[in-house]
């Protein structure tokens, strides 16, 4: 097993929102992948007295936890679970109803020796390599399915949409969008390797379309996961007149993760 990773913030003034680890015991086949991109709040106006790294490192850690010691415990079941954790932890000082609470986009793949389970909830990518090489992207694209005008630039249209019906879903304080989770479960033999990204990271294929799932995964395998963020720097810093960007901003927190099974 070769296990490659990179993070990098959107921006040296402010931390980096993200958390990423891989767990693979030393005994024995298995082991587990957490990916969390915390969702920054607009004007830090969430209700709450903990930052999104405060909670995307306690949610992220549960879920490594989680993973590995209670094998009887489907992904949703300990997504479910860790969410519950980690809301307890503040619960007493903190509004958990505001819709802006801390929360964060998730990718979770376990594997053991005879499956690769997987769950994916919000614009985070996992994809999923099969040994002749063909690439399997996990998506939730229940944001890309929104109206325009719904979303960031607007944050009573926001707060409408977001862990709605009809909208999208990310884990904050509510375990019940564990269920909303996009889940399945492919055979060990089946799979080669797996790749995960926040979207800060996606854009190399998803906003800059340089090239498709297949193609950024053997750009992973060659370059690295820093090597794909810094080129997605350099198709930022180039896209001076914002054709691709649009309004988004310029640099988002991004993290990439190879794991060659």
């Amino acid at each position: 097993m070769r296990i490659d990773l990179a993070t990098r913030s959107g921006s040296p003034e402010r931390p980096n929102e993200d958390w990423v680890s891989v767990a693979a015991p030393a005994a024995g086949q298995g082991g587990t992948l957490v990916m969390l991109d915390g969702v920054t709040p607009p004007r830090h106006d969430d209700g709450c007295v903990h930052s999104v790294p405060w909670f995307t490192a306690r949610l992220g850690g549960s879920l490594v936890e989680l993973s590995a010691s209670r094998r009887d415990l489907t992904l949703p079941e300990i997504l479910a679970l860790s969410i519950r954790h980690t809301a307890d932890v503040h619960r007493s000082g903190c509004d958990l109803s505001h819709p802006r609470t801390p929360q964060a986009t998730v990718v979770l793949a376990r594997w053991d020796g005879r499956r690769v389970e997987h769950l994916v909830l919000s614009d985070s990518a996992l994809l999923i390599e099969a040994p002749d090489g063909r690439v399997r992207p996990v998506l939730d694209d229940r944001l890309d399915r929104l109206p325009p005008g719904s979303l960031a630039s607007d944050q009573i249209a926001d707060a409408r949409v977001r862990n709605k019906e009809g909208g999208f879903f990310t884990a904050a304080a509510d375990p019940g969008v564990a269920a909303r989770a996009v889940t399945g479960e492919t055979p060990l033999a089946e799979v080669r390797a797996l790749a995960a990204m926040t979207d800060g990271a996606s854009r190399w294929t998803e906003t800059f379309r340089q090239g498709d799932w297949t193609a950024a995964l053997g750009l992973l395998r060659k370059a690295g996961p820093q090597g794909l963020i810094d080129r997605v720097r350099e198709l930022e810093l180039a896209d001076a007149e914002r054709v691709h960007l649009r309004r988004a901003k310029r640099h988002d927190d991004a993290t990439a993760v190879l794991v060659e099974l």
